[in-house]
């Protein structure tokens, strides 16, 4: 029988706190994210504040669905590195309970979440993408004069196309202007031509003002009364200064949604499933349509009579003809005909074609998109029990609370996660990918991702400790350890100077020995590296006795014999012959070439490295010995050493005492 314990209650208070703030948080990035997005189309608008009001509501709704799951990344990841922090997980798993019955709770209420999610999603996203869509396009025609895009012509003025080579935003004056005007019909257009310009909304915002400076104005008049005139087929006007007065309502206007019929986003998971089918048979009928039209085209033979079809083949069979031949006898003039004809044939064929291809391309696009938005409705939703399971074993792994490093790594699994799923939707929504592979592809390395660190906390895994990765690095780039010998403030042993002399004449006779027999400059044999490795001892031995010598020497209090023992290198006793311990993995590094040529070029390297540190350990016992050998330093170690008897005798003498009276 499944019941509530006080632990599920504790850890769901914690949690519940966090997540609404970190929701609120998370929420309001994305609306200023979105927000950002379309600042240029909100300012300058003279938009009211209930319509202002509107637009931050409904993109509130939009944002709920995706600020969900980053909410419950960060919550959970607060909630329990808190908890590691402050040791109390590390008491509830004393306790013999486990990681996942502590997450017991918050699997529950993770699963609400999800659910609400969904029907966010399907129920009260749609509308809400419905409502800013129509607040997006009214807001862009509500004031023309401020949305005219340069190098292109802007259709958002009736009757008018403008192009426009710049615009300075300061001024507002527009440069290199071209206007077509269609006031009625085709034969009464104007164009217009001017160097510089300003439009304009009138006060009562039911009229735009056009001022022109420096312009032409042609302007047909077949329409007009001087139709029939062929002295005055059209007007030309040269002005210096030219003010036009086009209709226009400003006022704000929500635009009709049944122009939004195509938006996905704004489509519940029913209507998106009716929509598929009712395009899909709109689309197949076009397919259709023109598929007859290249067969009776095409392949008219293929309904013609039999008895046609057999003449036709016997017509073949009887009489071939070359088609180069029959062209080469043609005259010149009929050459040019023929291949002028050919010609505008194969462009009339590819317009065509390049027509259709183009409404086909128009309806995949539109199938995608719904394809896509009935997908992403359960993927998001999914999304918030993947990030739970990333979210909470990594703050029980990483045992940090606070807004720091919570914050930091849930911005990198965010954005890794963003990336995959953008990169995804954009290129099925192309159609470059398929759907199911490009919606499916963030979920598919993220769910391994939750799987592999749960299953770490779960068993106190040290596979994010940042000292064990250092090290891993250190040891795979060879990058050098420093030596640290401190001086010690108080000394039990004092050095054996003369068997440690001793070691060091031996160490230095054993370096020039190997040095002799082992060439470390020329380029190791590859076959021997990976296949036929033999074992080398010999470094090994002399790193033992030099880490030994250097550890009865640390007990000096000479500062200049610290000094040197500071400059002994620490030796790499296995680098130098061989990428990895195991045979195997030899035999596997040489097999994969890019592989087996870095780990051999870095055996190498550490091959020049062992040739300076031998000669580095040289130099050193050199000095170190000459340093033991000098007679001033001789005699105040025998003064220190005498010292010490004298100070040791006393206490002798006393526990002798001591024990003889007991």
């Amino acid at each position: 029988m499944l019941r509530i314990k006080k632990l599920d209650i504790f850890i769901a208070k914690q949690f519940g706190l966090l997540f609404i703030g970190t929701f609120f948080i998370c929420q309001f990035v994305l609306m200023m994210q979105f927000l950002w997005k379309f600042v240029d189309e909100l300012i300058g608008k003279g938009l009211t504040l209930d319509i202002m009001a509107q637009f931050f509501w409904y993109m509130a709704l939009m944002m709920v669905p995706q600020a969900l799951p980053l909410a419950i990344l960060l919550s959970s990841l607060i909630t329990f590195g808190n908890l590691g922090e402050s040791s109390e997980l590390t008491a509830i798993k004393a306790a013999g309970i486990s990681l996942m019955q502590t997450f017991r709770s918050l699997i529950v209420i993770t699963v609400l979440i999800m659910f609400t999610s969904f029907y966010f999603q399907n129920n009260i996203g749609p509308m809400a993408n419905m409502k800013i869509t129509q607040l997006m396009i009214s807001m862009k025609q509500k004031s023309p004069e401020l949305e005219i895009p340069e190098g292109i012509f802007y259709d958002g003025i009736p009757n008018s196309n403008i192009y426009v080579q710049h615009k300075d935003l300061n001024s507002g004056k527009l440069y290199g202007i071209m206007i077509y005007r269609m006031t009625g019909s085709y034969e009464d257009q104007a164009i217009i031509l001017a160097d510089s310009g300003m439009l304009q909304s009138t006060e009562e915002k039911k009229h735009l003002v056009l001022t022109l400076w420096s312009g032409e104005w042609f302007e047909n008049m077949q329409s007009q009364e001087l139709a029939n005139s062929a002295a005055v087929p059209y007007r030309r006007e040269t002005f210096g200064t030219k003010r036009i007065v086009l209709d226009f309502d400003g006022d704000f206007s929500m635009t009709d949604a049944a122009s939004l019929t195509n938006n996905a986003k704004g489509k519940s998971l029913a209507a998106i499933r009716s929509d598929l089918d009712s395009l899909q048979l709109q689309y197949d009928s076009i397919g259709k349509a023109y598929y007859r039209d290249l067969n009776a085209i095409y392949y008219s033979a293929h309904n013609a009579s039999p008895q046609d079809s057999v003449k036709a083949v016997r017509l073949a069979q009887a009489k071939t003809f070359n088609i180069d031949s029959l062209f080469s006898r043609l005259p010149d003039n009929e050459k040019l005909n023929t291949v002028n004809q050919a010609l505008g044939r194969v462009q009339s064929e590819k317009s065509d074609l390049e027509f259709k291809k183009l409404i086909t391309d128009d309806g995949d696009s539109i199938i995608r998109r719904h394809k896509i938005e009935a997908i992403n409705k359960f993927t998001l939703a999914i999304q918030c029990l993947i990030f739970f399971f990333i979210g909470a074993p990594l703050g029980a792994i990483i045992r940090k609370g606070g807004l720091g490093v919570p914050v930091i790594v849930s911005v990198l699994v965010f954005i890794i996660y963003y990336i995959l799923d953008n990169t995804g939707y954009r290129m099925a929504r192309g159609g470059m990918w398929a759907i199911w592979f490009g919606k499916g592809i963030a979920s598919a390395v993220l769910i391994p991702t939750a799987a592999f660190v749960t299953y770490k906390a779960s068993n106190d895994s040290m596979v994010f400790n940042l000292d064990l990765w250092r090290d891993l690095f250190v040891r795979m780039l060879g990058l050098r350890v420093k030596r640290h010998v401190f001086s010690k403030e108080v000394i039990i042993q004092t050095p054996d100077y003369a068997a440690d002399v001793a070691k060091l004449k031996q160490i230095s006779k054993e370096i020039t020995r190997y040095s002799m027999h082992h060439n470390l400059k020329a380029m190791p044999d590859a076959v021997k590296v990976f296949f036929r490795y033999r074992e080398d001892h010999v470094i090994e031995r002399i790193s033992e006795q030099l880490e030994a010598v250097i550890e009865d020497l640390s007990n000096t209090k000479d500062s200049r014999i610290l000094t040197e023992l500071n400059n002994y290198p620490i030796l790499a006793t296995k680098a130098h012959t061989r990428p990895f311990e195991r045979k195997w993995m030899n035999v596997l590094a040489g097999i994969i070439v890019p592989v087996g040529i870095f780990f051999y070029l870095r055996m190498w390297r550490f091959r020049f490295r062992l040739l300076r540190d031998l000669r580095t350990i040289r130099l050193v016992n050199a000095n170190i010995i000459s340093r033991i050998a000098d007679s001033s330093f001789a005699a105040a170690t025998q003064q220190h050493t005498q010292e010490q008897q004298q100070t040791a005798s006393p206490s002798h003498s006393a526990g002798a005492v001591y024990i003889n009276k007991v």
